[in-house]
Order: structure tokens, then sequence, then C-alpha cells
């Protein structure tokens, strides 16, 4: 099958964790074992996703399950933030490749996790809905900018997947210590989650604009002749 020459897009990472996370990833490429490559690693990620969504489900009925829920975010986070740092560390990148695998695994994890927090009771189904239909579309714009602009933007104000981990740990950390705990009378992670939405929207119309204006500049209509 014939292949065209591709240019892989330049990646905008700018979360409040990302130079010590890079020094990290680094140090774990170093030392993985030969037999272990970047699929695996994608694999593992997607699987510790599942497994928190079922941990969450099950924390529903025993808050303690929320610590498995931790772990298995600690092992998603290993797999999903090293199998690209894996890959470029022994050259072995397969841009395309890499990309769509990545971001579908992305999407599928991101339905897992929220799904087994509904099931959990510890947020609502509609504020689960709006949370999943945020990140889809905030991730639709990603990728569309990253085909058109050829920068892909992995992080906004300060926070991409590990800042959102982060979040999820303590939010989970506080429900544990005090499980009937409301704020105006909302389940905790129902308000987290409703900020999150409203955040990723407003992040999305801004994304938009600010898209829609740089290719509108960079693909300027070339004026019509004049008719005499």
């Amino acid at each position: 099958m014939a292949t065209t020459e591709f240019k892989d897009a330049r990646r905008d990472l700018r979360g409040l964790t990302s130079k010590l996370e890079k020094r990290a990833l680094l140090w774990l490429a170093a030392r993985m074992p030969a037999w272990v490559n970047s699929d695996h690693l994608t694999v593992l990620g997607l699987l510790a996703m599942l497994g928190a969504g079922a941990a969450y489900w099950m924390g529903g009925h025993d808050v303690r399950w929320l610590h498995a829920v931790n772990a298995l975010l600690a092992v998603n986070w290993f797999g999903d933030s090293l199998d690209g740092t894996l890959a470029r560390f022994r050259d072995r990148c397969r841009p395309r490749y890499g990309f769509y695998v990545d971001h579908m695994v992305d999407m599928l994890g991101a339905l897992f996790l929220l799904g087994g927090l509904a099931l959990s009771g510890y947020m609502s189904a509609p504020v689960a809905v709006a949370v999943l239909l945020g990140y889809y579309l905030l991730s639709m714009n990603v990728y569309l900018a990253t085909y058109t602009l050829g920068v892909f933007q992995i992080s906004f104000g300060g926070l991409g997947g590990t800042e959102l981990r982060l979040m999820l740990v303590a939010g989970n950390v506080l429900v544990m210590q005090a499980p009937h705990l409301t704020v105006a009378g909302f389940q905790v992670f129902d308000v987290a989650g409703a900020l999150a939405a409203a955040g990723m929207m407003v992040t999305l119309v801004v994304a938009v604009l600010r898209n829609t204006r740089t290719l509108y500049r960079l693909e300027p209509l070339a004026r019509s002749p004049v008719s005499r």
C-alpha cells in the first residue's frame, strides 16, 4: 500500500506537572525491560481505566474500593503517559498509528471511568454525561486543530491528563474520609463534575473562536477581479 509523507504535529504541553513528569517518564523509559513495548503500555493503560470504572461501581457499595480506583489511576498514568515516551526514547515512533490508537483508547477510557462513577452513585448520570460530552467535544476540537494547524495541544489552563488524575485522586480521598459530605446539598463529585463540564465548554468556545480566526487569516480569499 502506498504511503504519503507525514509530518508529526508539534506537541504543546504546559501542564502544571509537565516538567517533573517529563523527567520521571524519561527515567522510566531508560529502565524499561527490552521486551516491553509501547503497545503493551497502551493496553495496560486501557485495562487500568476499565478496572478503575469497575472499582468506582463497586465503591458505591463499599467506599474502600476507592483505594483501588486511586491505584488504577496510577497504573493508567504509567501506561498512557509512558507509551509515547518509550517509543521516542527508543526511536521506534509510528506517529500516525500511535496518535490514532492512543486517542481512541483515551475516548474509551473516559467512557469506562465516567460510566463507573455514574453507576457508583457518587456522581449522577446527567452530570457524568455532561462531563463525557464536554470531554469528547473538547477532544474533537484538539484533533481537528492538530490536523489543520499542526499543533497538538495536550493541556489547557495548566491542566492536562496528569493534573486531572490527581484531582480525581484527591476527590476519592475526600469521599473516603467523608462519604456523606455535600456542597450546598449536592454530592461532591456532582459539584466538581458540573464545574468541569462548564469549564470544558468555556474552553471549547474560546479555542474554536481562536482556531477559526487563525485559520481564516492563514487562508485569505483572493480578491475577485473588478468588472469594468
